[in-house]
């Protein structure tokens, strides 16, 4: 499930899922960004073993090289209104 949360959030740069989910996909999806801002062999081949898609993995390390110069803190979670159906809270989860 991270993985498919990651890729659309790496593809789209920005997801709608419920708030547990967000920050679940927070830290996993930090450590890949933080993998990709080098781009080496070793590191392409990490966060393909996480991603399994080749074009979320060049769309990453090019957004890996927008945050060369941050430190960390490369999302931001965004709460929005309860869900209508069953009431679960919601979040948006973005890239910086």
């Amino acid at each position: 499930m991270l993985k498919s949360l990651a890729r659309n959030l790496i593809r789209e740069e920005k997801i709608v899922t419920t708030e547990a989910k967000a920050k679940e996909l927070r830290s996993y999806v930090e450590k890949l960004i933080s993998r990709s801002r080098k781009d080496s062999l070793a590191n392409r081949r990490l966060v393909a073993a996480k991603i399994t898609k080749s074009k979320e993995v060049n769309k990453l390390f090019k957004i890996g090289s927008r945050y060369q110069d941050r430190a960390g803190g490369y999302t931001r979670i965004v709460k929005l209104p309860r869900r209508l159906s069953d009431g679960s809270r919601m979040a948006q989860i973005e890239l910086v």
